[in-house]
């Protein structure tokens, strides 16, 4: 009986952490809306984030749906900013 190979490919995509009010990390992806986690670390933010973007990616998959891919990353930095006035801030 022949067995078949399947092709895997490794995928990229970027991850927003962000510190969670409560501790931990917020992880969403730019290219899946929906598709967000949590770790109480970074590094178990990072692992939830590979888990929850296989599992979406698999389900994209099992729908036949189109997986995209992406050859560049965003750029993200500061920007600041001089507000006049009185504001209320966190």
């Amino acid at each position: 009986m022949k067995t078949t190979k399947e092709k895997q490919k490794i995928l990229y995509y970027s991850a927003v952490f962000d510190e969670a009010e409560e501790g931990g990390y917020n992880v969403s992806f730019p290219s899946f809306a929906g598709c967000v986690t949590f770790g109480k670390t970074f590094e178990e933010a990072k692992k939830n984030a590979k888990e929850v973007l296989e599992l979406w990616l698999e389900e994209l998959r099992d729908e036949k749906q189109d997986i995209p891919v992406f050859y560049s990353r965003p750029v993200i930095d500061e920007v600041g900013v001089t507000v006049s006035g009185k504001i209320k801030t966190k």
